[in-house]
């Protein structure tokens, strides 16, 4: 297994803990409700942990950030990010049930206080929020009409409010039709592992 604390060397005892126990929960329950593929669960650490942190590569959320996670699926990026920012506070929503059911689990075998999960669509999402996060859950201009609405238009951060989205490949044609300001972090940047040669984080200016 990667070392978490190899890219986030300043993580507390506690935190240290929760990132140990996240493989074992998660292959618990993948073979109770399947969220992950048995090849991924192989390298769980490179393909979902590190993968959904390489957002807080980019940005630093501040204390009481709101961050909603579409799509999250068995939780990610969500619950890696709100084990690395205990004082910001994440809403996790998918469409489908099961995948909610995991993520309310998991979350509370680890005590995170600063997670609710919910069986929503996007669209059905209420609320204001800082930041949306996902990973490729749909094409970039679909998304945004999904989440355009749901942005607190204050901002306290270097990035405005808006869109961290986790994606791969080339997304020149992707994002050609985009008329907001955007920018592509790649995550190899951050990251050694082969896998992170073709995965990038998009940011989205949406206030």
């Amino acid at each position: 297994m990667i070392s978490i604390e190899s890219y986030f060397s300043e993580l507390s005892k506690s935190q240290a803990q929760q990132f140990e126990k996240l493989p074992s929960l998660y292959r618990f329950w993948n073979e109770q409700i399947n969220v992950i593929s048995r090849k991924d669960m192989e390298n769980f650490n490179e393909r979902h942990v590190l993968h959904s942190l390489g957002i807080a590569k980019v940005i630093s959320f501040k204390k009481d950030t709101q961050v909603l996670d579409v799509g999250t699926g068995g939780g990610f990026p969500g619950i890696p990010l709100a084990i690395l920012f205990p004082e910001v506070h994440f809403t996790l929503v998918d469409s489908i049930g099961k995948k909610i059911k995991v993520v309310k689990e998991i979350s509370n075998e680890l005590g995170l206080q600063n997670i609710s999960a919910h069986h929503l669509r996007a669209e059905e999402v209420k609320g204001k929020y800082h930041f949306i996060v996902s990973r490729a859950v749909t094409q970039m201009p679909e998304f945004i009409g999904w989440v355009s609405s749901k942005i607190e238009k204050h901002s306290a951060h270097n990035l405005k409010n808006g869109i961290l989205y986790l994606k791969g490949g080339d997304l020149k044609e992707e994002l050609s039709t985009v008329k907001q300001k955007h920018r592509i972090y790649s995550l190899s940047d951050y990251f050694e592992e082969p896998f992170f040669e073709t995965k990038k984080v998009v940011h989205v200016e949406l206030n």
